[in-house]
């Protein structure tokens, strides 16, 4: 059966068997790791202190990034009415200002804040998957 070049192929992967959390096996006292080592991902899926640290660990690096992010944007747009009410005949140079000299500071620090959280999850990711 010839294939059509327009199909595309498909990967159907599933996870390893040697990574499922076994919290059947544990609560019977029996590890499932022969090596007693647990993998964060079961700490965080078992509640446990541990897992409940790792999870924190990612909260608090979110809410520092939000706040610097929240503090240069209170610097950054927070003097503009004291420079404008300087300015009394300055309307032009006022929308200059707003519309254009303020709008690529906005995006390069929003750009910079979602690639800090991405950074943060991708760090927790590979803390729990062992990469």
């Amino acid at each position: 059966m010839p294939q059509d070049p327009t199909e595309r192929r498909v990967v159907v992967t599933g996870v390893p068997r040697h990574t499922l959390p076994h919290a059947r096996l544990r609560s019977r006292g029996r590890y499932p790791h022969a090596s007693g080592y647990y993998r964060p991902r079961t700490e965080i899926d078992e509640q446990t202190t541990l897992g409940h640290t790792y999870v924190r660990s990612l909260m608090r690096s979110q809410l520092r990034s939000a706040c610097v992010t929240l503090a240069v944007l209170v610097l950054l747009v927070g003097p503009l009415p004291l420079a404008f009410a300087a300015m009394p005949d300055g309307a032009g140079l006022e929308w200059a200002i707003l519309g254009f000299s303020l709008y690529p500071p906005l995006v390069l620090l929003a750009r910079w804040y979602v690639r800090r959280a991405e950074r943060n999850e991708q760090d927790l990711v590979r803390l729990v998957e062992d990469r």
